[in-house]
């Protein structure tokens, strides 16, 4: 499994990036499709594949909810473990990423109840691995600020609004605006209805939105 520890120090700056366009989706979908058809015949070498496009996307969302790298590198490594022992079973009737997303967010969540800790730290942006260059896009509502002070000074801001939002606001903010999800696919990572991510998003952009608010009128 192609898969160390030695990638969390290539992390790189992250550059804006905008939702993937349709047709890029599709054709990453059927490229996973054959690389999944590959692996339920036992070729070993096609989910390494699936690996090295992945595991930045999951260890960056599992990094944003638990804020230890060791562990975080773990339980990526647990989630692709996982993905392998279930890909049998897997009949594609959702993408493969919202697939393994679902069992990252299901990892996450199993450790952090065992663990009994809660989700708190600073809302980081610059996690990205080498192999998957540009996978997480930095905030959209941290775009605004030229000046660097001011800059740092809402990424602290936006950390502790972050902090504020339970568990499930979280992983919901992080999945669309930091992945790129689109509200079904968030909707089958998390288990939930697509009403619902609507909601939790609301919630989650309003604190944000109110907290950046403040900073303009400081």
């Amino acid at each position: 499994m192609n898969f160390s520890l030695s990638d969390s120090s290539k992390a790189v700056e992250r550059l804006n990036q905008n939702e993937e366009p349709q047709d890029t989706k599709a054709c990453n979908k059927e490229r996973d499709a054959e690389l999944v058809e590959r692996c339920q015949k036992g070729d070993y070498s096609a989910f390494d594949e699936l690996i090295t496009l992945y595991r930045g996307k999951v260890y960056a969302m599992i990094y944003n909810m638990i804020r230890n790298d060791a562990d975080s590198w773990d339980l990526a490594q647990d989630v692709f473990i996982k993905a392998w022992k279930a890909l049998p079973k897997f009949e594609g009737r959702s993408a493969f990423f919202t697939w393994l997303y679902r069992i990252a967010h299901n990892v996450t969540y199993d450790w952090t109840r065992k663990k009994k800790i809660s989700s708190a730290g600073e809302f980081e942006d610059r996690i990205v691995n080498d192999a998957d260059p540009g996978a997480v896009a930095v905030p959209k509502v941290v775009d605004s600020p030229d000046v660097s002070l001011e800059r740092k000074e809402v990424k602290n801001k936006i950390s502790e609004a972050i902090d504020a939002l339970s568990s499930d606001h979280k992983v919901i903010i992080l999945l669309k605006e930091v992945d790129g999800l689109s509200y079904q696919e968030i909707a089958e990572s998390v288990g939930c209805s697509t009403g619902t991510v609507m909601s939790r998003l609301f919630y989650a952009r309003k604190k944000l939105k109110e907290i950046l608010g403040d900073i303009r009128n400081d």
